[in-house]
């Protein structure tokens, strides 16, 4: 019993430290996106994704 309390524990600890990761690593993609480079990566992104479609 006492060992799935510490597993707990551990997981809890992983999924902080995963949350604010993400956060970060979103925050940073937000700022990319945002700026002329992120503007630039999603039009190709987007004409890439036409182009497998068929439609661009």
């Amino acid at each position: 019993m006492h060992h799935e309390h510490d597993q707990r524990g551990i997981t809890t600890a992983e999924y902080a430290v995963g949350t604010a990761a993400g956060a970060g690593l979103a925050g940073l993609l937000f700022k990319l996106l945002t700026g002329g480079f992120g503007e630039q990566l999603l039009r190709t992104l987007f004409d890439h994704v036409l182009s497998l479609l068929g439609i661009g």
